[in-house]
């Protein structure tokens, strides 16, 4: 059974850095490339970045391009987003995706404020 957890979400201030983590399992984990999404301003589902499956390739979106970066280690299963320089508007939940399976987290709330 296909599992996705993440964590290292919290509150932070303006300026401040999260590294969010998803733990998957139930699946072959180095087979498939991997996102991170977010609500946006219609709550949609909102793109965010993408990595290969071998971490070899990277893609961010506008907004995350600079600040963000996603990274793997596929000896843990574990998928990473580094966010940097967080701003109130970063505000959301922080959804992990395995490309390929079609498969969605529960996701990790992610609040910054002053």
């Amino acid at each position: 059974q296909v599992r996705l957890v993440e964590s290292g979400g919290g509150l932070a201030q303006p300026g401040d850095s999260l590294r969010l983590s998803c733990q998957g399992s139930g699946f072959t984990f180095n087979h498939y490339a991997m996102s991170w999404y977010r609500p946006g301003p219609g709550k949609e589902r909102e793109y965010v970045a993408s990595i290969s499956n071998t971490g070899g390739d990277t893609y961010y979106s506008g907004s995350a391009k600079g600040r963000f970066t996603i990274s793997r280690d596929n000896d843990k299963n574990t998928l990473y987003l580094q966010m940097n320089n967080l701003k109130p508007e970063d505000t959301a939940l922080y959804i992990c995706y395995v490309d390929g399976l079609k498969y969605w987290g529960q996701g990790t709330q992610v609040t910054v404020s002053s």
